[in-house]
């Protein structure tokens, strides 16, 4: 009887074994192996929590980031542990909270060693592919870490459709538009290589001004650049939002002599794009869901 209740036991724990799948997935740092429908997930990144979240996939620990998006604003209790900030995880906490994944945004990749060593890590973030074609991938590669390809299939195709109506219709139009940051007082511009490239690669419009000189901040312009250049559609992204929370003077500033003389104001085309899905959130659902809204608003459609 000993026998047999033994042999049942290892029969037991080797059936339970064999429904521990494995996946292996490929990221912006390589590939991470790691069991299928993970249940204690921790989450380091605005754009990460916000994809998990749209997923219903509920999270353990998360950023507590200084500012995030008021829909996200839930994981800012007590209910949910501190991952740390979105550069500087606490690997204390993490460790406590024996993750059976982590996944990360790209300003926590330089710990993505050290957070290896705690749980299988994962990175969450666009890449230089494009932001509509790389989100995509992330998009699927949680599908498939937690087995809701069918939810992420469906989305993707809702999005999808969204994009190339838009992108068809600014291209068939002959759409361009300016891309603009006011930051502590400073203009910069940003073209079709930039950290905004989706605008013009994804959203098909065209670039008011070719020969934008990239960096991660911008080309440095004026108000009188962009009355010479006289855009159909001038999009700005509120920096100061961040950097000054309530205290913006950005559409104040906005309201000269010198944009009013553009077409983009006259015809209604000046359009403040939703800093949290431009700037904090990239690649998040909720926040690619508002920039198609920001775009629709801006050509009318």
């Amino acid at each position: 009887m000993k026998k047999s209740i033994a042999t049942m036991l290892f029969g037991l724990l080797v059936s339970a074994s064999s429904y521990a799948e494995t996946i292996t997935v490929s990221h912006q740092l390589g590939k991470t192996t790691l069991e299928t429908k993970p249940q204690r997930v921790v989450v380091i990144g605005t754009g990460t929590l916000d994809a998990i979240d749209y997923f219903g996939i509920k999270p353990v620990a998360v950023t507590q980031a200084t500012t995030m998006p008021s829909y996200l604003l839930k994981y800012k209790t007590k209910e949910y542990a501190s991952s740390g900030s979105l550069s500087e995880p606490d690997f204390e906490t993490i460790y406590m909270q024996k993750p059976d994944v982590i996944i990360i945004g790209s300003r926590a990749v330089k710990a993505y060693k050290d957070l290896s060593e705690i749980a299988p890590t994962i990175v969450f973030a666009a890449d230089s592919t494009g932001y509509w074609k790389s989100t995509q991938q992330q998009w699927r590669m949680l599908g498939n870490i937690f087995e809701i390809q069918d939810k992420v299939e469906a989305k993707i195709a809702s999005v999808d459709a969204e994009f190339k109506a838009i992108a068809e219709h600014n291209k068939a139009n002959n759409v361009a538009a300016l891309t603009v940051m006011s930051a502590g007082g400073n203009i910069t511009t940003f073209g079709a290589q930039s950290r905004f490239s989706s605008i013009y690669k994804d959203f098909g419009f065209k670039e008011a001004v070719e020969g934008i000189k990239e960096s991660r901040h911008g080309d440095l312009v004026s108000y009188e650049f962009i009355r010479d250049v006289n855009p159909s559609n001038l999009l700005i992204i509120d920096k100061d939002k961040l950097i000054n929370k309530d205290k913006s003077r950005t559409r104040e500033e906005f309201a000269n002599p010198l944009v009013k003389a553009t077409d983009a104001y006259k015809n209604d085309s000046l359009t403040y794009l939703d800093i949290n899905a431009w700037y904090l959130a990239i690649s998040g659902v909720t926040a690619t869901d508002q920039m198609i809204a920001d775009v629709k608003q801006s050509i009318h459609l």
